[in-house]
């Protein structure tokens, strides 16, 4: 036998949720995100200073979209207040590289002492400064975020020689709060 489900997650202070047909529109002081949920069965409502996510008889894939659901808004909702910041470290023990930012693009010079230059897309709505051998990414969306860190840090990855001599590239070290080792 099933039970009903509900979700809530609570509104932060400071930040305004408009609800679209089946679309979620969030906006703070760091920006705006905006998601589509649609699901079958699983119902989005706001009530008051919550966000609410129901579905009747709930089977087991219904509870895990409802959980993924509620981690995409709070994940909103902390990205429109707060904003996420990875950290990137630039090691570099063979060739001195260089790195710096050149519209929606970061590019990185002399890397293994390669003539052409590797570049990393930025995406929309994220910062990226570059401050001696540490870069820091920031924004309000964390897939952006995230999916600009992965970007940088794949563009430094090393094919065809040994990994044990040759480490380096940009590594990430230090993912919203959560270091890395």
């Amino acid at each position: 036998m099933h039970k009903d489900l509900i979700y809530t997650v609570e509104i932060p202070e400071g930040v305004k949720v408009k609800l679209d047909g089946k679309t979620l529109i969030v906006n703070g002081k760091r920006g705006e995100n905006k998601r589509s949920f649609h699901y079958p069965k699983v119902g989005l409502k706001i009530e008051g200073d919550n966000i609410v996510l129901s579905c009747e008889s709930a089977t087991k894939s219904e509870k895990s979209i409802m959980g993924v659901f509620s981690a995409h808004i709070t994940n909103m909702l902390k990205g429109v207040k707060d904003g996420f910041t990875y950290k990137l470290k630039i090691c570099s023990g063979h060739f001195p590289m260089s790195a710096e930012v050149k519209g929606n693009k970061i590019i990185i010079s002399n890397f293994l002492g390669e003539k052409k230059p590797r570049t990393a897309k930025i995406m929309d709505g994220v910062r990226v400064n570059i401050d001696g051998d540490l870069i820091v990414v920031d924004g309000y969306n964390k897939e952006f975020v995230g999916q600009t860190s992965a970007n940088i840090e794949k563009s430094t990855n090393i094919s065809n020689r040994d990994k044990r001599v040759f480490q380096d590239g940009i590594f990430m070290i230090d993912k919203g709060g959560k270091l890395i080792h």
